[in-house]
């Protein structure tokens, strides 16, 4: 096989959503995968738990990965449709409460342009900025995602793996890793997979036409459990056959992994027959063309493109579009001009926005985020806090997650910038909302990173280097997890106590020994192999 050379070519993008890898490896690196990846038995079914572990050790590199994206309002319009059909697939029974605690449920985003969406061992779910683009509805998103839960309730990854049982884990993970880069480069494919017996049986790991099939079945009526528009299943569809008809030239690698038939479009057609159509949903289709214009911008497209965009709320013709198309032209022009720094432009398009968006609530709320995300990025973060005023004046416990977000880091900066009683009242309730929100929420690594700022605008140096680890476990980055706990600990001999910190200090010894006991269970995994 053809080595490529590292000085020639790109970081190659791996897992669906852009996991960057040296093109080719060295003994070393191969010897350092096959190190980390459980041992998957040899002819017997994969267990949850080595499922899991798989999926955890390919997914902590991808945190690492500069494409990861931490967008907290394209998150939350992602498990605003993710918890419902997790919901909806334990109401139909395909999601057992061993799966549901087993796995992690858990989304990734990145800033990948192309179409592509994956489910990886364990439970995890990329989503390329790509995909959320390009959908027209909510359902034709939740369409894609419901058939990847499915993929993963009925244990497809592990089914396929599983009948590689002769193989290395080493060799499983190349391959694994080889089919998620091909979504970007076949070249970065050929580079990833090492060895001409992995070449042979790449294919042999690829979803079967009876999986995609029932992927299909399943997620459709996973997709109407939780309140979906099945509708949107087919219309996704459609827009697959097309790009396949239009010789797709690697837009759509979805379609790679997925590949479409007759028979499957069939099949969702038929189901749709037997169901009673649903009039459009005015407020959702807003929402999708604001997200779809908020992934566009963000996938980094280029100052040409960002120009174009902008350019586009000045077209007179515009105003013959639906309602939904308009304000998707008018929030990515916006946030286009925003990226482009030209601010004064981009504020005069938000009264247009409000105009036409009338009484959609939802929409009113992203758009105020947007004027929030203007003031920081000019570092105004008085404006910022001024922007979401109607969020500070109501009770903590009432904020979203994004709003949460934008008002600690906002309160943190300007406390620390330059300190007042009233912005110190603001930073204690939001770190008291936050403390409340990684409690729910202990695998948030944003949160607990946004509260460790906070923290320390506070002068709370212990609280601040003990939430620091705790976004480093999070992110499954345990070597730099106990860094931050020893950092702890050494602050609490060091500096007089303050009210708590013997809690807190017991807190993080808890989970100084935690974080210890991974690395060293990680350490005699190497050994044993």
């Amino acid at each position: 096989m053809k080595r490529v050379s590292p000085k020639s070519k790109p970081l190659l993008a791996l897992l669906a959503i852009s996991l960057w890898i040296t093109p080719v490896w060295s003994q070393r690196s191969e010897t350092v995968i096959a190190n980390s990846l459980p041992a998957l038995g040899d002819g017997s079914d994969i267990t949850l738990s080595a499922e899991r572990q798989l999926g955890d050790r390919i997914v902590r590199e991808l945190y690492r990965d500069p494409d990861y994206l931490e967008d907290p309002i394209l998150d939350e319009y992602l498990q605003s449709i993710w918890q419902p059909l997790v919901k909806g697939a334990q109401a139909r029974g395909e999601m057992t409460p061993e799966l549901l605690e087993r796995f992690a449920w858990k989304i990734f985003i990145g800033r990948d342009r192309s179409i592509n969406a994956f489910a990886l061992p364990g439970g995890y779910l990329g989503v390329h900025l790509g995909l959320i683009s390009v959908v027209n509805t909510q359902d034709e998103l939740a369409s894609v995602m419901a058939h990847e839960l499915s993929h993963v309730t009925q244990r497809h990854i592990a089914r396929s793996i599983g009948d590689q049982a002769r193989m290395s884990p080493l060799l499983i993970g190349a391959m694994i890793l080889g089919m998620l880069a091909a979504s970007k480069s076949t070249q970065g494919a050929q580079a990833v997979i090492v060895g001409g017996q992995a070449m042979a049986a790449q294919s042999q790991l690829n979803f079967s036409r009876d999986m995609e099939r029932e992927a299909d079945r399943i997620g459709y009526g996973v997709m109407s459990e939780a309140g979906f528009d099945t509708q949107g299943f087919v219309t996704m569809f459609g827009k697959l056959q097309q790009a396949a008809g239009l010789n797709d030239r690697g837009s759509f690698p979805y379609l790679r992994s997925h590949p479409l038939s007759s028979e499957r479009i069939a099949d969702m057609q038929a189901r749709q027959q037997l169901q009673t159509p649903r009039p459009a949903n005015e407020a959702k289709d807003i929402v999708q063309a604001i997200m779809s214009a908020r992934a566009r911008v963000l996938a980094q497209p280029g100052v040409g493109a960002l120009r174009a965009w902008a350019n586009e709320a000045t077209d007179t013709n515009m105003e013959t579009q639906a309602l939904n198309k308009r304000i998707g032209i008018l929030y990515g022009a916006a946030l286009s001009l925003m990226q482009l720094r030209d601010f004064s432009a981009a504020r005069a398009l938000l009264p247009r926005l409000r105009l036409a968006l009338g009484g959609h609530a939802e929409a009113l709320r992203i758009v105020q985020l947007l004027e929030m995300e203007m003031s920081f990025k000019e570092n105004d973060m008085r404006g910022a806090l001024r922007a979401l005023s109607s969020t500070t004046q109501l009770p903590s416990s009432q904020w979203q997650r994004p709003e949460l977000i934008f008002v600690a880091q906002a309160s943190a900066r300007l406390q620390t910038a330059s300190p007042s009683i009233e912005t110190s009242q603001l930073l204690a309730k939001s770190v008291s909302a936050l403390q409340a929100w990684v409690l729910q929420s202990p695998q948030d690594a944003q949160a607990w990173q946004i509260l460790a700022s906070a923290l320390a605008a506070q002068g709370r140096n212990l609280a601040s280097l003990r939430a620091e680890g705790e976004a480093q476990l999070a992110r499954m980055d345990f070597g730099a997890a106990v860094d931050r706990f020893k950092a702890a600990q050494d602050a609490s001999r060091k500096n007089p106590p303050q009210m708590g910190d013997h809690i807190e200090a017991a807190i993080v010894d808890s989970r100084l020994r935690f974080a210890h006991g991974i690395l060293r269970e990680q350490l005699l995994e190497r050994q044993v192999r």
